[in-house]
């Protein structure tokens, strides 16, 4: 059986949860219980469709009203999702501080999750490297001919920010870095020097 009104009642997603907790269920249960679909084997197919979770998260609107079924239905999955995606980020406040590469890539990712285009980001940093803000500076096709060092650093010197950490996503999935990756480092490089504002192409690491 895969319609979850067939199952006994202890054995349905809403009962498990409530004695053994959300943990126990699996992603098709926790699915069927936020987007309010029925069937378990449509929400299975569903998380394979979209390659799980984070597929569902960047995918448009009618492609998940298509497989769910019911606008409403892929409206409350989206609600969800975007609820999840924002406690990750809730747990990064009261001024997060950079101790290594892992600490930024964490924030970022999150905020990065669903793009589907190209995006740079900067995180503005005090002196003693915590987040002061993350601002978005250009979206679309990220290369020098495009992006102007001076709009890079205009919200780090408008706070005062003491260092800044240079991000951009690569929906292609590929993180090599690029040649027009690579020269624009150098020139932003370059340029804290002269703005007194040190750009960290790789955070100060205390991790173990």
């Amino acid at each position: 059986m895969t319609r979850i009104r067939e199952l006994p009642l202890h054995e349905q997603p809403a009962a498990r949860l409530a004695t053994t907790g959300p943990a126990a269920l699996s992603d098709a249960e926790l699915l069927a219980l936020v987007a309010g679909q029925d069937d378990l084997a449509v929400c299975a197919a569903t998380l394979q469709a979209f390659h799980g979770w984070v597929g569902l998260l960047r995918a448009d609107l009618s492609s998940v009203t298509a497989s769910l079924g019911t606008p409403r239905r892929a409206t409350h999955l989206k609600a969800a999702l975007e609820i999840g995606r924002r406690l990750t980020l809730a747990s990064y406040d009261d001024r997060l501080q950079i101790r290594c590469p892992t600490d930024i890539a964490q924030v970022l990712m999150v905020e990065m999750l669903a793009l589907d285009q190209e995006e740079l980001w900067v995180a503005c940093l005090d002196t003693k490297n915590r987040v002061q803000k993350l601002a978005r500076v250009y979206r679309g096709s990220v290369n020098t001919a495009l992006v102007r060092v001076g709009e890079i650093f205009k919200e780090p010197l408008r706070i005062n920010s003491t260092a800044i950490i240079i991000g951009h996503n690569h929906p292609s999935t590929d993180p090599t870095p690029s040649p027009e990756d690579i020269l624009l480092t150098r020139q932003l490089v370059a340029a804290g020097k002269l703005l007194d504002c040190e750009v960290l192409d790789r955070a100060p690491c205390k991790c173990a």
